[in-house]
């Protein structure tokens, strides 16, 4: 077996060969709980399940690591508020220490929530910022006794003159244009806050009371829970050239050995039919900043499967864009209802079943060549169209897939005494409109009928109704 990663580090495909044998311990920046997360955020968890799922269908044992950000400084932007109480202002909320704690928790609950609706595995440890500040503030003790530490009027700083390496991620020039802003006080436009003062908020340390910065967090929890280097690690690529170079220069400069041996990097979810109030042309970034965003709970709202999400995701490479629309992502869920419902006729006695070790190969292969999921669902759908396999192999062997692609293909039982009542007169209604020709009147009948979580498609031997 020779699995291919993508590693940003080094800008190429590499054979991954794990520090401990037949173990991945792995890292995944995770969400700031300041507001709902979008579903391009969405994106890098999902892209941390598959690279469990996909290690742990090898056989390997998986130990992940995923941060909560409750507290810490300014993003990219080292001069940013923190997001939290950014968070408060936005609600109304009296900003104070507890208040912060209570938006953290209320938005870490609803982030948890978000991705078990996507089917993804929940982080072996899931840790807070604000529960490690001593950790933080000893790594910053570390860093100013190697004299990588200077002090401003506004907090402490890490210099980058000092690290040889800085920017290896991505290959990042130290005299190039930085995106932090301007702060006359630095030495070097690139250097990054490890503590921010503040004097009527924040936690209290040797330098001044204040909060950490946001890129000393993952520095801390990452080596915290894997040690000092661990095999992967992961986040959006928005975070490749600062956060995680950040991280890698503190890291590193304070325990003189490498963080991670490869770093991967999904691209953007892009929105392709934005509303005409943000006046956007052609495809832009979903963020927040942007005012763009969307969330699962919008995706449930208009009636679409929270896992037909995953199936649009899945259906193209983590390094390639995806631009996200509402007729994409209407057709990702009728494809993978029709998948569903093909399996859920598989349902046969299962005891003499064998996996069909062909398409195992096929699927193996999609996936040692850099988590392809692209290929592995074609490998599925090629599975179902091939007829020389028994419906009892199918079954078996796409549960096994599903193993990695996460799409519960298992559940797919729906039988007509579930149907509510409310629905049931609409489907009435809607049969007996289209008797009459009236198929605009049907079509909005179809509409009420799929926001209240069911879909209806016309057969040669009538109305077929399915849940969502």
């Amino acid at each position: 077996m020779t699995i291919k990663l993508y590693n940003t580090l080094t800008d190429g495909l590499e054979e991954f060969k794990p520090i401990r044998p037949r173990e991945v311990w792995m890292y995944h920046c995770g969400p700031t709980v300041y507001d709902y997360v979008h579903i391009g955020n969405l994106r890098s968890f999902l892209l941390a399940d598959i690279i469990r799922r996909a290690f742990e269908f090898f056989e390997f044992e998986v130990r992940q690591v995923m941060n909560i950000t409750d507290v810490g400084i300014g993003g990219n932007n080292d001069e940013g508020e923190d997001k939290i109480i950014k968070g408060l202002k936005r609600e109304g909320k009296t900003v104070s220490m507890k208040s912060m704690k209570e938006l953290g928790d209320f938005y870490t609950e609803r982030f948890k929530e978000d991705i078990v609706k996507l089917n993804i595995e929940m982080p072996h440890v899931l840790p807070k910022a604000s529960e490690h500040i001593p950790e933080q503030i000893e790594l910053i003790k570390i860093l100013e006794g190697k004299d990588f530490t200077y002090k401003t009027s506004d907090g402490i700083y890490f210099d980058t003159s000092r690290d040889k390496h800085y920017g290896k991620l991505g290959r990042i020039s130290k005299d190039g244009e930085s995106r932090i802003e301007q702060n006359l006080e630095k030495r070097n436009s690139q250097d990054f806050a490890l503590w921010k003062f503040n004097s009527n908020l924040g936690f209290p340390s040797p330098w001044g009371q204040g909060f950490p910065g946001w890129h000393l967090e993952c520095s801390v929890m990452s080596t915290k829970y894997l040690g000092n280097t661990f095999d992967i690690h992961t986040g959006g690529i928005d975070l490749a050239s600062i956060h995680h170079n950040n991280e890698i220069a503190q890291s590193e400069s304070a325990c003189g050995c490498e963080l991670a041996h490869y770093w991967l990097h999904n691209e953007f979810v892009n929105v392709a039919d934005a509303p005409t109030s943000l006046k956007l042309r052609g495809v832009d970034k979903m963020a927040k900043s942007k005012g763009n965003q969307i969330t699962l709970k919008i995706l449930v709202e208009k009636g679409f499967n929270p896992l037909a999400y995953r199936y649009l995701l899945l259906m193209a490479h983590y390094r390639t864009p995806v631009i996200f629309s509402w007729e994409a992502l209407e057709a990702a869920q009728n494809a993978y209802r029709k998948l569903k419902e093909t399996v859920s006729t598989y349902h046969v006695d299962t005891t003499s079943v064998e996996l069909s070790l062909m398409y195992v190969k096929e699927f193996t292969d999609t996936l040692e060549n850099d988590l392809n999921t692209p290929e592995a669902l074609a490998v599925v759908w090629k599975l179902v169209k091939d007829e020389s396999i028994s419906p009892a192999d199918k079954y078996a062997t796409l549960l096994n897939f599903d193993k990695v692609l996460g799409l519960d293909l298992e559940h797919n039982e729906f039988e007509i005494k579930d149907i509510p009542e409310e629905v049931q007169k609409l489907i009435n209604k809607r049969e007996s409109v289209r008797a009459t020709g009236d198929y605009q009147k049907a079509d909005k009948l179809r509409e009420q009928i799929k926001n209240l979580g069911f879909v209806v498609e016309d057969t040669a031997s009538g109305q077929k109704i399915s849940k969502l």
